[in-house]
């Protein structure tokens, strides 16, 4: 899978997918309930970093195999939406993209 372009994007975004999953349903909740909020500065930070590389990502997938600006923009949407990501990579395991 981390042969191609694709296959490292959808890595890619699964990683990013997961870290705002972790920063939802892990440092949130210990911040919030538990009153630690440096698990949001640090999970926070990471996250951050993982979305710019994700969208720089869909900026260069997007020119290398010329996706369509319906993928790109549906790339980036899915990064907002927890668990967005996996359904995202179900719909390109399924594409021609990925073959």
């Amino acid at each position: 899978m981390t042969n191609t372009t694709m296959g490292r994007f959808r890595i890619m975004g699964l990683i990013e997918g997961g870290s705002l999953l972790v920063l939802l349903f892990l440092a949130m909740p210990l911040k919030y309930w538990f009153d630690i909020p440096q698990a949001v500065s640090i999970v926070g930070a990471l996250h951050g970093f993982l979305f710019i590389t994700y969208v720089l990502f869909i900026a260069y997938i997007t020119l290398k195999i010329r996706w369509s600006l319906i993928w790109a923009a549906g790339a980036v949407v899915v990064a907002f939406i927890p668990f967005g990501n996996i359904v995202f990579d179900n719909y390109l395991k399924k594409s021609s993209f990925v073959n």
